[in-house]
Protein backbone atom coordinates (compact mmCIF):
# COMPACT_ATOMS: atom_id res chain seq x y z
CA UNK A 1 0.00 0.00 0.00
CA UNK A 2 1.31 3.41 -1.04
CA UNK A 3 1.48 5.83 2.12
CA UNK A 4 3.18 8.19 0.78
CA UNK A 5 0.29 10.35 0.12
CA UNK A 6 -1.40 9.55 3.76
CA UNK A 7 -1.49 11.27 6.68
CA UNK A 8 -1.14 9.92 10.22
CA UNK A 9 -3.71 9.89 12.30
CA UNK A 10 -3.64 11.43 15.90
CA UNK A 11 -6.48 10.03 18.09
CA UNK A 12 -7.72 12.65 19.95
CA UNK A 13 -8.68 12.32 24.19
CA UNK A 14 -12.11 13.18 24.93
CA UNK A 15 -10.59 14.58 28.09
CA UNK A 16 -8.04 16.68 26.01
CA UNK A 17 -7.12 20.00 27.64
CA UNK A 18 -8.81 22.91 25.38
CA UNK A 19 -5.22 25.07 25.16
CA UNK A 20 -3.52 21.61 23.81
CA UNK A 21 -6.72 20.91 21.58
CA UNK A 22 -6.50 24.15 19.91
CA UNK A 23 -3.08 23.78 19.11
CA UNK A 24 -3.49 20.36 17.31
CA UNK A 25 -6.39 21.97 15.42
CA UNK A 26 -4.09 24.69 14.64
CA UNK A 27 -1.69 23.17 12.98
CA UNK A 28 -4.20 20.12 11.35
CA UNK A 29 -5.78 23.15 9.81
CA UNK A 30 -2.53 24.36 8.39
CA UNK A 31 -1.43 21.42 7.11
CA UNK A 32 1.76 20.60 9.98
CA UNK A 33 0.38 18.56 11.70
CA UNK A 34 -1.58 14.79 11.73
CA UNK A 35 -4.64 14.24 10.93
CA UNK A 36 -6.87 14.34 14.30
CA UNK A 37 -9.21 11.70 15.23
CA UNK A 38 -12.01 12.37 17.25
CA UNK A 39 -14.86 9.36 18.39
CA UNK A 40 -14.41 5.82 17.00
CA UNK A 41 -11.95 5.93 15.10
CA UNK A 42 -9.92 2.26 13.61
CA UNK A 43 -8.07 3.73 11.06
CA UNK A 44 -3.98 4.29 11.43
CA UNK A 45 -3.90 6.69 8.54
CA UNK A 46 -5.78 9.10 6.50
CA UNK A 47 -5.43 10.52 3.09
CA UNK A 48 -3.07 13.69 3.31
CA UNK A 49 -5.97 16.31 2.43
CA UNK A 50 -8.07 14.82 5.42
CA UNK A 51 -7.70 17.73 8.06
CA UNK A 52 -10.07 15.87 10.52
CA UNK A 53 -11.20 12.09 10.93
CA UNK A 54 -14.52 11.53 12.94
CA UNK A 55 -15.93 8.22 13.79
CA UNK A 56 -20.07 8.65 13.79
CA UNK A 57 -22.74 6.38 13.64
CA UNK A 58 -25.03 8.90 12.50
CA UNK A 59 -29.01 7.97 12.88
CA UNK A 60 -28.37 4.61 11.96
CA UNK A 61 -26.10 3.56 14.22
CA UNK A 62 -24.25 2.01 11.49
CA UNK A 63 -20.04 2.98 12.46
CA UNK A 64 -18.33 5.04 9.63
CA UNK A 65 -15.05 7.59 9.24
CA UNK A 66 -16.07 11.02 7.82
CA UNK A 67 -12.86 12.84 6.62
CA UNK A 68 -13.12 16.35 6.54
CA UNK A 69 -10.65 19.33 4.99
CA UNK A 70 -9.39 21.85 6.46
CA UNK A 71 -11.09 24.28 3.47
CA UNK A 72 -14.53 22.68 4.71
CA UNK A 73 -14.01 22.92 8.44
CA UNK A 74 -12.88 26.50 7.98
CA UNK A 75 -15.92 27.40 5.26
CA UNK A 76 -18.27 26.28 7.89
CA UNK A 77 -16.91 28.26 11.23
CA UNK A 78 -16.65 31.36 8.64
CA UNK A 79 -20.04 31.22 7.94
CA UNK A 80 -21.41 30.32 11.04
CA UNK A 81 -19.64 32.81 12.37
CA UNK A 82 -20.90 35.49 9.90
CA UNK A 83 -24.33 33.93 10.53
CA UNK A 84 -24.42 35.28 13.48
CA UNK A 85 -22.63 38.24 13.65
CA UNK A 86 -19.57 37.58 15.46
CA UNK A 87 -16.59 39.63 15.96
CA UNK A 88 -13.01 38.59 16.45
CA UNK A 89 -12.22 38.54 19.86
CA UNK A 90 -15.82 37.11 20.96
CA UNK A 91 -15.98 33.83 23.15
CA UNK A 92 -17.76 30.28 22.48
CA UNK A 93 -18.32 28.37 25.24
CA UNK A 94 -17.93 24.37 24.79
CA UNK A 95 -20.37 22.30 26.24
CA UNK A 96 -20.10 19.19 24.08
CA UNK A 97 -17.89 16.21 24.21
CA UNK A 98 -14.78 16.14 22.04
CA UNK A 99 -16.23 13.31 19.84
CA UNK A 100 -18.37 14.70 17.61
CA UNK A 101 -18.13 17.31 14.91
CA UNK A 102 -20.21 20.25 16.68
CA UNK A 103 -17.59 20.16 19.47
CA UNK A 104 -14.75 20.53 16.88
CA UNK A 105 -16.38 23.24 15.30
CA UNK A 106 -16.84 25.40 18.38
CA UNK A 107 -12.67 25.50 18.59
CA UNK A 108 -12.78 26.16 14.79
CA UNK A 109 -15.00 29.16 15.26
CA UNK A 110 -13.03 30.03 18.25
CA UNK A 111 -9.51 30.12 16.44
CA UNK A 112 -10.84 32.22 13.68
CA UNK A 113 -12.22 34.72 16.11
CA UNK A 114 -8.55 34.93 17.77
CA UNK A 115 -9.86 33.00 21.13
CA UNK A 116 -9.22 29.82 22.57
CA UNK A 117 -13.05 28.58 23.43
CA UNK A 118 -14.15 28.33 27.45
CA UNK A 119 -14.22 24.52 28.23
CA UNK A 120 -17.83 24.10 30.04
CA UNK A 121 -17.51 20.30 29.89
CA UNK A 122 -16.51 19.35 33.65
CA UNK A 123 -16.30 22.74 35.38
CA UNK A 124 -17.67 23.39 38.92
CA UNK A 125 -18.97 25.98 39.80
CA UNK A 126 -21.45 28.54 37.96
CA UNK A 127 -20.51 29.04 34.58
CA UNK A 128 -18.66 32.06 33.50
CA UNK A 129 -20.52 33.83 30.57
CA UNK A 130 -19.70 33.54 27.02
CA UNK A 131 -20.97 35.16 23.47
CA UNK A 132 -21.81 32.07 22.08
CA UNK A 133 -22.42 28.35 22.61
CA UNK A 134 -23.68 25.30 20.82
CA UNK A 135 -25.40 22.67 22.51
CA UNK A 136 -28.37 19.93 21.77
CA UNK A 137 -31.98 19.67 22.61
CA UNK A 138 -31.37 17.57 25.76
CA UNK A 139 -29.33 19.92 27.11
CA UNK A 140 -31.99 22.39 26.57
CA UNK A 141 -34.25 20.53 28.28
CA UNK A 142 -32.29 20.12 31.22
CA UNK A 143 -31.61 23.53 31.35
CA UNK A 144 -35.00 24.88 31.46
CA UNK A 145 -36.51 21.84 33.78
CA UNK A 146 -33.88 22.09 36.67
CA UNK A 147 -30.61 22.87 35.51
CA UNK A 148 -30.36 26.75 36.40
CA UNK A 149 -26.48 27.47 36.11
CA UNK A 150 -26.73 25.95 32.61
CA UNK A 151 -30.08 28.41 32.19
CA UNK A 152 -28.27 31.06 33.20
CA UNK A 153 -25.73 30.73 30.99
CA UNK A 154 -27.70 30.25 28.02
CA UNK A 155 -29.76 33.51 28.78
CA UNK A 156 -26.55 35.45 29.16
CA UNK A 157 -25.03 34.07 25.53
CA UNK A 158 -25.84 36.54 22.50
CA UNK A 159 -26.87 33.30 20.34
CA UNK A 160 -27.61 29.29 20.99
CA UNK A 161 -27.24 27.06 18.70
CA UNK A 162 -29.33 24.22 19.00
CA UNK A 163 -28.18 20.66 16.49
CA UNK A 164 -27.99 17.39 16.78
CA UNK A 165 -31.52 16.21 16.87
CA UNK A 166 -34.81 17.94 15.73
CA UNK A 167 -35.81 20.77 18.39
CA UNK A 168 -39.70 20.86 18.84
CA UNK A 169 -41.28 24.04 18.76
CA UNK A 170 -42.56 24.01 22.14
CA UNK A 171 -39.08 23.38 23.28
CA UNK A 172 -38.36 26.38 21.33
CA UNK A 173 -40.72 28.49 22.45
CA UNK A 174 -40.34 27.75 26.07
CA UNK A 175 -36.53 28.86 25.49
CA UNK A 176 -37.71 31.88 24.15
CA UNK A 177 -39.83 32.73 26.22
CA UNK A 178 -37.62 32.92 29.31
CA UNK A 179 -34.87 35.22 27.20
CA UNK A 180 -32.49 32.04 25.21
CA UNK A 181 -31.80 33.58 21.54
CA UNK A 182 -32.18 30.54 19.78
CA UNK A 183 -30.68 29.14 16.67
CA UNK A 184 -31.98 26.20 15.15
CA UNK A 185 -29.22 24.15 13.07
CA UNK A 186 -29.59 21.52 10.24
CA UNK A 187 -27.34 19.37 9.33
CA UNK A 188 -24.08 15.98 9.68
CA UNK A 189 -20.97 14.95 10.06
CA UNK A 190 -20.71 15.13 6.08
CA UNK A 191 -21.67 18.59 6.13
CA UNK A 192 -19.32 19.87 8.42
CA UNK A 193 -22.14 19.95 11.47
CA UNK A 194 -25.14 22.50 10.80
CA UNK A 195 -24.93 24.48 7.19
CA UNK A 196 -28.63 25.27 7.91
CA UNK A 197 -29.47 27.99 10.46
CA UNK A 198 -33.30 28.82 11.28
CA UNK A 199 -34.09 27.59 7.65
CA UNK A 200 -31.64 29.55 5.96
CA UNK A 201 -28.64 27.99 4.00
CA UNK A 202 -25.04 29.34 5.04
CA UNK A 203 -22.62 31.41 3.05
CA UNK A 204 -21.81 28.97 -0.16
CA UNK A 205 -24.07 25.93 0.76
CA UNK A 206 -26.99 25.78 -2.08
CA UNK A 207 -29.96 23.47 -0.75
CA UNK A 208 -32.77 21.58 -3.45
CA UNK A 209 -35.03 19.34 -2.69
CA UNK A 210 -35.17 15.90 -5.14
CA UNK A 211 -38.18 13.61 -4.62
CA UNK A 212 -38.82 14.70 -1.26
CA UNK A 213 -35.17 14.37 0.10
CA UNK A 214 -32.93 17.02 1.40
CA UNK A 215 -29.82 17.63 -1.39
CA UNK A 216 -26.67 19.55 -0.08
CA UNK A 217 -23.67 21.47 -1.94
CA UNK A 218 -21.06 23.77 -1.02
CA UNK A 219 -17.33 23.58 0.64
CA UNK A 220 -19.15 22.03 3.60
CA UNK A 221 -19.14 19.20 2.18
CA UNK A 222 -16.75 16.20 3.12
CA UNK A 223 -13.98 14.61 0.95
CA UNK A 224 -14.90 11.46 1.90
CA UNK A 225 -19.20 11.08 1.10
CA UNK A 226 -20.28 9.86 -2.58
CA UNK A 227 -21.48 13.91 -4.42
CA UNK A 228 -23.68 13.29 -7.95
CA UNK A 229 -22.41 16.57 -9.82
CA UNK A 230 -21.47 18.02 -6.37
CA UNK A 231 -24.64 17.59 -4.67
CA UNK A 232 -24.35 15.04 -1.78
CA UNK A 233 -28.25 13.22 -1.05
CA UNK A 234 -29.01 13.36 2.38
CA UNK A 235 -31.79 10.57 3.82
CA UNK A 236 -33.36 13.41 5.37
CA UNK A 237 -36.92 14.46 3.68
CA UNK A 238 -38.05 18.57 3.44
CA UNK A 239 -39.38 21.31 1.93
CA UNK A 240 -39.75 25.06 1.64
CA UNK A 241 -42.35 27.22 3.83
CA UNK A 242 -41.66 30.80 3.31
CA UNK A 243 -38.84 30.30 1.68
CA UNK A 244 -36.78 28.36 4.58
CA UNK A 245 -36.26 24.86 4.86
CA UNK A 246 -38.07 22.91 6.92
CA UNK A 247 -36.97 19.02 7.74
CA UNK A 248 -39.82 16.85 8.25
CA UNK A 249 -38.39 13.93 9.30
CA UNK A 250 -35.80 11.10 7.57
CA UNK A 251 -37.52 8.65 4.60
CA UNK A 252 -36.46 5.87 6.69
CA UNK A 253 -38.10 6.78 9.94
CA UNK A 254 -41.65 6.00 8.34
CA UNK A 255 -43.25 2.30 9.23
CA UNK A 256 -46.06 0.52 7.96
CA UNK A 257 -48.69 -0.57 11.46
CA UNK A 258 -51.79 -2.13 10.37
CA UNK A 259 -51.60 -0.94 6.32
CA UNK A 260 -51.24 2.74 7.20
CA UNK A 261 -47.95 4.83 6.74
CA UNK A 262 -47.20 6.85 10.25
CA UNK A 263 -44.08 8.49 10.68
CA UNK A 264 -42.53 8.54 13.90
CA UNK A 265 -41.16 12.28 13.79
CA UNK A 266 -44.37 13.00 13.66
CA UNK A 267 -46.09 11.34 16.35
CA UNK A 268 -43.03 13.17 18.78
CA UNK A 269 -43.37 16.28 17.13
CA UNK A 270 -47.51 16.16 18.07
CA UNK A 271 -46.72 14.61 21.69
CA UNK A 272 -43.97 17.39 22.08
CA UNK A 273 -46.63 20.31 21.32
CA UNK A 274 -49.21 18.29 23.38
CA UNK A 275 -46.71 17.48 26.12
CA UNK A 276 -43.79 20.28 26.09
CA UNK A 277 -42.88 19.20 29.78
CA UNK A 278 -42.26 15.14 28.49
CA UNK A 279 -39.78 13.73 26.57
CA UNK A 280 -40.79 11.33 23.63
CA UNK A 281 -39.09 8.49 21.26
CA UNK A 282 -41.06 6.58 18.91
CA UNK A 283 -39.86 3.27 17.85
CA UNK A 284 -41.54 0.50 16.20
CA UNK A 285 -41.06 -3.40 17.11
CA UNK A 286 -41.95 -6.15 14.45
CA UNK A 287 -45.28 -7.37 15.18
CA UNK A 288 -47.49 -10.64 13.65
CA UNK A 289 -50.81 -8.58 14.00
CA UNK A 290 -49.70 -5.37 12.96
CA UNK A 291 -46.84 -5.80 10.49
CA UNK A 292 -45.43 -2.99 12.95
CA UNK A 293 -46.63 -1.74 16.17
CA UNK A 294 -45.70 1.83 17.37
CA UNK A 295 -44.01 2.39 20.91
CA UNK A 296 -43.24 5.14 22.97
CA UNK A 297 -40.91 5.50 25.46
CA UNK A 298 -41.55 8.32 27.65
CA UNK A 299 -40.03 10.32 30.18
CA UNK A 300 -41.71 12.26 32.52
CA UNK A 301 -45.24 11.98 34.39
CA UNK A 302 -48.48 11.37 31.55
CA UNK A 303 -51.16 8.89 31.30
CA UNK A 304 -51.42 6.23 28.76
CA UNK A 305 -54.84 7.81 28.10
CA UNK A 306 -53.70 11.31 27.73
CA UNK A 307 -51.27 9.80 25.12
CA UNK A 308 -53.83 7.52 23.05
CA UNK A 309 -56.69 10.27 23.51
CA UNK A 310 -54.18 12.45 21.81
CA UNK A 311 -52.73 11.12 19.38
CA UNK A 312 -56.02 9.45 18.14
CA UNK A 313 -57.01 13.04 18.02
CA UNK A 314 -54.28 14.77 15.93
CA UNK A 315 -53.52 11.16 13.54
CA UNK A 316 -55.80 9.28 13.31
CA UNK A 317 -56.47 5.44 15.51
CA UNK A 318 -53.92 4.29 13.93
CA UNK A 319 -51.04 6.49 15.61
CA UNK A 320 -52.44 4.79 19.05
CA UNK A 321 -49.05 3.48 20.61
CA UNK A 322 -49.64 -0.20 21.25
CA UNK A 323 -47.01 -0.23 23.76
CA UNK A 324 -46.16 2.90 26.32
CA UNK A 325 -42.33 2.19 28.16
CA UNK A 326 -41.43 4.61 31.07
CA UNK A 327 -37.53 5.70 31.13
CA UNK A 328 -35.77 7.81 33.67
CA UNK A 329 -33.70 9.08 30.16
CA UNK A 330 -33.57 8.46 26.60
CA UNK A 331 -31.22 6.32 24.66
CA UNK A 332 -29.17 8.52 22.98
CA UNK A 333 -26.73 7.70 19.16
CA UNK A 334 -23.94 10.56 20.04
CA UNK A 335 -25.38 13.48 21.19
CA UNK A 336 -28.60 14.13 20.21
CA UNK A 337 -30.26 11.67 18.62
CA UNK A 338 -32.78 8.89 19.88
CA UNK A 339 -31.52 5.44 19.67
CA UNK A 340 -34.57 3.92 18.30
CA UNK A 341 -32.58 0.73 17.57
CA UNK A 342 -31.72 -0.03 21.34
CA UNK A 343 -35.33 0.99 22.26
CA UNK A 344 -36.38 -1.64 19.83
CA UNK A 345 -34.22 -4.69 20.97
CA UNK A 346 -34.71 -3.95 24.73
CA UNK A 347 -38.61 -4.00 24.27
CA UNK A 348 -37.58 -7.36 21.77
CA UNK A 349 -35.76 -8.76 24.42
CA UNK A 350 -38.53 -8.65 26.78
Amino acid sequence: MDTSSQRKILRVSPACEISQLVGEITAALVGDGPTLGFGEITSESAPSYACIAIGTSGTTGTSKEVLLTSTALISSARASNKFIGAQSGQTWSLLLPLTHIAAVNVVVRSIELGTAPIDLRNFDGEYPRADFTAIVPTQLFRALNGDQRLLDHLKSAKAVLIGGAALSQSLRNQAELVGIKVITTYGMTETCGGCVYDGAALDGVEIEIRNGKICIKGPVLASSIAVNDGWYETNDLGEYHNDQLAVIGRSDDVIISGGENLSLNAVENSLSIAFPDTQFAAFAVEDPQWGQSLQLAVVGDITEDQIATHLEKDLGVFAKPKGVHRMTSLPLLGIGKIDRKSLAKGVADE
